[in-house]
């Protein structure tokens, strides 16, 4: 069993209700212990110290009535009524005097015996036997009243020294009567003061109880709160470490209630991302990581069913790749193409670019969304090919350290072929291998242009789709209406000149040149097609797509096309 937060809370909370339930039981239990002991001293205590006092006064009362008594019998007229009525009095008083001791003994002797006692049952005992005594003194003073009274009946001589002992005896038996009467208060008041006590230790024992309680219940409710935040801090810390890239946290799983449940489950989402990150660090390798990501996290919106969307293409290959690799080791080769590819890739992806595969030395690039926005996709494109043909030198210049040989190195030559259109996008191939690719014939436009390139001598070709999703991006020359092996329509193709703003001036001439010869070409005029394509070697000597046309213009010269010729050139190989 697993507690639950729920369950240590309700435990702290039912915890809490046994102490301050127990607090409060033995508070009340003290409380009825002072209730009990103050009964005790009304029922017992009060009433014996109250019979004592009733003793004396009996005394009192008893002694005045002798006195009365005695005067009566010696006066001259004996008025028997009264003699009468004075003895029954005297007879009352000493009986009543008797009935208080006995019921102070009674009520003592009741506390004597009572569960409940003050600790003073010995002072009570010894106060029990004084007043047994004090009856025993009784019994001895009411026989001396009774000779006192019979010598007074006859007048004899010896009424005067009888009755001076009875009152010696009278002031004793008060003496004592009130020192046995003062002991019982004394007695009683150290009862009430130890009931006071009681009652003090009582609240004191409460108040440390409930004190006490508090604290305990404070301590486990703190201990308690601790082991509940402690793990949700480290959850936070765990969750802003892997917010800020390190995968590799674990957070220590220190309970059995839902936290620890939250740990064990945020460890193991942290184990699937970081297996996520391992995949995509792996295969970011071989695809590209958006697709990878895609793939992972995203399957939305990499269409894993496929789609059909407009999207750029660029297919890039080594000019006289076979040439270039002859005399290599394999492991110089590999090493040569890696870096090679790098090179290539690092340009397409920094322009937003997705390697679709490699082709031996060749490069398969779309763009387009989800991974770049349709209105950028012809400029990254343009941008991609101007960057792989700017890093070529610097490619060239590595060439000594990866070959180990300084001299007869061939130089490296790109043909890029880049064309816009409709695809199909998605994962395709068998159930046990696919791979995310775009398929349709944009991609093989794409292809043919870069193999259109050997026939102009260009490095870069685009159709009039990518030419005009590039815009005023970068300067192109157009070069031609072209029929690729594999289509009936024609396309019109452009060569990338450079980024706008960053084309010499002499270039945009020759451009310029070109334009008119071009149309003077689609005219069938010949010879000022000629003058112009001539015109444009002037410019620039080495210009292939001129010398290109040069050879077009003086085989139609000879033999003319035919009279329905449009201006197309048909390629007759890939």
């Amino acid at each position: 069993m697993r507690p639950t937060i729920g369950a240590k809370v309700f435990g702290i909370a039912v915890g809490l209700l046994l102490l301050m339930g127990a607090a409060a039981l033995l508070s009340l239990r003290m409380t009825r212990t002072v209730d009990d002991q103050l009964g005790v001293i009304d029922d017992n205590y009060f009433p014996a110290y109250a019979a004592l006092a009733q003793a004396h006064i009996r005394t009192v009362e008893e002694a005045a009535a002798i006195r009365r008594l005695l005067a009566a019998l010696a006066g001259p007229g004996r008025d028997d009524a009264a003699i009468a009525d004075l003895e029954q009095r005297i007879a009352a008083a000493a009986e009543a005097g008797d009935g208080d001791l006995a019921e102070a003994r009674r009520q003592i002797n009741a506390q004597i015996n009572d569960a409940l006692d003050f600790d003073d049952n010995v002072a009570l005992a010894r106060l029990d036997t004084r007043l047994e005594h004090l009856q025993g003194a009784r019994q001895d003073y009411e026989a001396r009243l009774a000779r006192l009274v019979a010598a007074a009946r006859e007048r004899g001589a010896e009424v005067p020294g009888l009755l001076a002992a009875l009152d010696r005896g009278q002031d004793d038996f008060a003496r004592r009567i009130d020192a046995a009467r003062d002991e019982m208060r004394r007695i009683a008041d150290g009862a009430i003061q130890g009931t006071r006590a009681y009652q003090r230790r009582a609240v004191e024992l409460g108040l440390s109880l409930l004190v006490l309680a508090a604290l305990l219940g404070l301590g486990v409710a703190a201990a308690v709160t601790r082991g509940l935040v402690r793990p949700v801090r480290r959850l936070l810390a765990g969750a802003a470490a892997v917010e800020g890239g390190a995968l590799d946290t674990v957070v220590p799983v220190t309970s059995r209630d839902e936290i620890g449940g939250l740990t064990r489950a945020f460890n193991a989402m942290v184990g699937e991302l970081r297996a996520k990150a391992q995949i995509r660090e792996t295969f970011g390798k071989y695809i590209d990581p958006r697709i990878v990501a895609g793939l992972i996290d995203r399957p939305d919106l990499t269409d894993p069913k496929g789609a059909r969307r407009e999207m750029t293409i660029l297919f890039c290959d080594m000019q006289g790749f076979t040439a270039f690799s002859e005399g290599m080791t394999p492991p110089t080769l590999v090493a040569v193409l890696n870096r090679y590819l790098a090179v290539l890739s690092e340009a397409v992806r920094r322009n937003g670019g997705i390697v679709d595969k490699y082709v031996g030395d060749g490069v398969m690039a779309f763009w387009g969304p989800p991974f770049t926005a349709a209105e950028d996709q012809g400029r990254l494109a343009a941008s991609a090919a101007l960057e792989m043909l700017a890093a070529l030198p610097g490619f060239q210049a590595e060439l000594p350290d990866l070959v180990g040989v300084r001299r007869g190195l061939p130089e490296v030559r790109l043909r890029i072929g880049i064309a816009t259109g409709d695809v199909v996008i998605g994962n395709i191939g068998s159930e046990d291998a696919r791979n995310y690719t775009v398929i349709g014939d944009t991609v093989n436009l794409a292809s043919r242009l870069e193999g259109a390139c050997k026939a102009y001598g260009c490095a870069t070709l685009i159709d009039a789709a990518t030419r005009r999703r590039a815009g005023a991006a970068v300067e192109v020359r157009e070069l031609d209406r072209l029929r690729v092996v594999g289509k009936s329509e024609p396309e019109q193709v452009f060569e990338i000149l450079g980024r706008a703003g960053e084309v010499p001036a002499e270039r945009l001439r020759l451009r310029d040149r070109f334009a008119a010869a071009l149309a003077a070409y689609r005219a069938q005029a010949w010879d000022e097609a000629r003058a112009g394509f001539e015109a444009c070697r002037a410019i620039a000597p080495d210009d292939p797509p001129s010398r290109t046309f040069l050879a077009r213009v003086a085989h139609f010269a000879e033999t003319p096309p035919s009279p329905d010729w449009d201006g197309v050139w048909s390629l007759t190989a890939k």
